[in-house]
């Protein structure tokens, strides 16, 4: 497999960095192709602006999703933006580590993904037999591609279970692993976290690495999250879930098969 490693921590003597390497040199033993996006030491830009699209007018009022859509089919985005394309396009799988930081990215990592997610490719794909429909949640120009979020949390691991105050770990990660990566079309695996990360200790550093070792090994095979695709007859007209599907149920679990 081909796999782009979207790292964002911004000291490479981190658990983070620690980490990061024990992944590459195993999808290297493993066999696989790597590339690497180490957006802190590219010193990526994470502001969207009219700098993205090189053919903008200046003085012309910019509207971000169309202003993409036009750069991403005419080849005018930025040559930084054009890159990690390129990556993307060449990837089978991508990996996203991160620390947790405030319930999400670091916003550098966060404008990754609003910089390099256009409209055209990410988003804003008609339904060619569904009119008024989309291709997202399941289907996409992402189809296909696999994703793993690698991530490190503060607080201990019983904090983010069924009853723990951080909520659960695949529901605080809900925007990301769903609205993000599931919208685009991708497979989205079971994130990964090492928690208590400022306190880790040796030998849970060894079981950490043993743990992502393992999980990389099934990079291309684990099952992914069971999320329901928006056109596969779970949602009425109005991308409400229908009542016959987890009747009585709400919040973010309904959109898993059970």
């Amino acid at each position: 497999m081909n796999v782009l490693w979207l790292y964002a921590h911004p000291e490479a003597r981190s658990l983070n960095g620690a980490l990061r390497r024990t992944g590459i040199e195993t999808l290297a033993e493993l066999g696989h192709e790597v590339r690497e996006s180490d957006l802190y030491a590219m010193r990526w830009n994470p502001v969207v602006d009219s700098a993205d699209f090189t053919d903008h007018a200046p003085g012309e009022r910019l509207v971000v999703g169309a202003a993409a859509k036009h750069a991403y089919e005419t080849d005018t985005l930025s040559a930084d933006v054009r890159g990690e394309l390129d990556k993307l396009a060449w990837a089978d799988a991508i990996v996203i580590q991160f620390p947790l930081w405030w319930y999400g990215m670091p916003a550098i990592l966060k404008g990754w993904f609003d910089r390099v997610f256009v409209k055209g490719l990410a988003y804003g794909i008609r339904h060619p037999e569904l009119p008024g429909r989309t291709l997202r949640y399941g289907e996409g120009m992402l189809a296909g591609k696999r994703a793993m979020v690698v991530l490190s949390a503060g607080s201990g691991g019983s904090a983010f279970g069924p009853r723990g105050i951080n909520g659960q770990l695949d529901q605080a990660l809900f925007p990301l692993l769903h609205g993000t990566l599931w919208y685009t079309g991708m497979d989205v695996l079971p994130p990964l976290a090492t928690y208590g990360a400022d306190r880790v200790s040796d030998e849970q550093y060894e079981d950490a690495s043993a743990m992502l070792r393992k999980r990389l090994a099934g990079l291309g095979t684990d099952a992914p999250l069971a999320y329901r695709s928006q056109n596969g007859g779970d949602y009425d007209d109005d991308l409400v879930l229908r009542p016959d599907h987890a009747p009585s149920e709400s919040g973010l679990g309904v959109h898993l098969h059970r």
